[in-house]
């Protein structure tokens, strides 16, 4: 029984395990095929090599030393073949683990499809805002009719975004930042704090594709969770083009004694991890970190 447990049991469960925490996750899953079947070849050797050399030193005597380099070699692929064998069942069962992970996380994403919706309908088309956005364009008429016109231009072509271009997979990465920054001019207007919002874009989008309204949820929370539009740089939005891929920084202050931001207002964080979950599938992180009066979210979404 020992020969036995040295010689199959103990490179058939190295290999299960090398095979499901490391080809799988990090080459498999990845779709680095090839990568995957080296770094498994590579695998299978070393279980074959450290059990043969275990076998010689601990049963040398009695099992006989193989007497010619052929049986050597013999062994040593007997045992990386079980070894490989056993690393494709472990590859096998973690990739049915997974897809019935994510048919659940799609079942329970399609389960909340409808509420969501109406969550984006009514924080997309949200009555204080529209209202609001109106109502200073119709007293900015009076004082001011080319910059009126450019603002109601603005809203509209806000409204259109949402109502058509939104509902794609993907759509332009410039145009989903010309949405941004309409919807940060018409919030710009409801105050005389010219300091109120800072927004940047470091970089150029080019022909960068991006799912639609990814970044702006975070920034609609940060507008409605800001308690003062009076202090400076209330509210800070940096996006930053980079060759590995596009980052958002969204920060919000919040004053110390009033009602403190409702972390999971808007469409909740939870809600929108699953959804970057589904569109990219660890090609992203998000980090959500609430400070002394502030409160900021760094999203960072890789190049396919």
């Amino acid at each position: 029984f020992n020969v036995i447990f040295h010689f199959a049991i103990i490179p058939s469960i190295l290999a299960f395990y090398g095979f499901y925490f490391l080809v799988f996750p990090k080459y498999v899953q990845t779709r680095q095929y090839a990568k995957a079947a080296i770094i498994g070849l590579l695998i299978a050797i070393a279980c074959a090599v450290s059990t043969f050399m275990d076998l010689t030193y601990n049963f040398g005597e009695s099992c006989g030393e193989p007497g010619t380099l052929l049986e050597v070699l013999a062994i040593g692929g007997f045992i990386a073949f079980i070894a490989a064998l056993n690393g494709v069942i472990a590859l096998v069962i973690r990739a049915c683990i997974t897809w019935f992970s994510e048919v659940r996380l799609r079942e329970e994403l399609a389960a909340k499809n409808h509420d969501m919706e109406l969550a984006l309908v009514k924080a997309q088309l949200d009555p204080h805002f529209l209202f609001n956005t109106i109502n200073n364009i119709d007293v900015l008429i009076l004082k001011d009719a080319e910059k009126a016109s450019n603002y109601l231009n603005s809203l509209s072509e806000i409204m259109r975004f949402m109502l058509f271009k939104a509902k794609k997979n993907f759509v332009p990465l410039s145009t989903e930042l010309a949405y941004i920054e309409k919807y940060i001019d018409l919030q710009k207007i409801r105050t005389a704090n010219e300091s109120y919002v800072h927004y940047q874009v470091q970089g150029s989008p080019g022909d960068r594709m991006i799912a639609p309204m990814i970044f702006i949820p975070f920034i609609e929370n940060a507008f409605k969770h800001c308690t003062s539009k009076k202090l400076e740089d209330a509210i800070q939005v940096k996006i930053s083009i980079e060759d590995s891929g596009t980052k958002m920084q969204c920060v919000n202050k919040f004053e110390l004694g009033k009602p403190k931001p409702d972390m999971e207002g808007g469409l909740g964080n939870g809600l929108m991890r699953k959804r970057l979950d589904l569109l990219y599938p660890n090609q992203y992180e998000l980090e959500v970190r609430k400070a002394e009066g502030q409160y900021s979210v760094d999203l960072k979404i890789e190049n396919g």
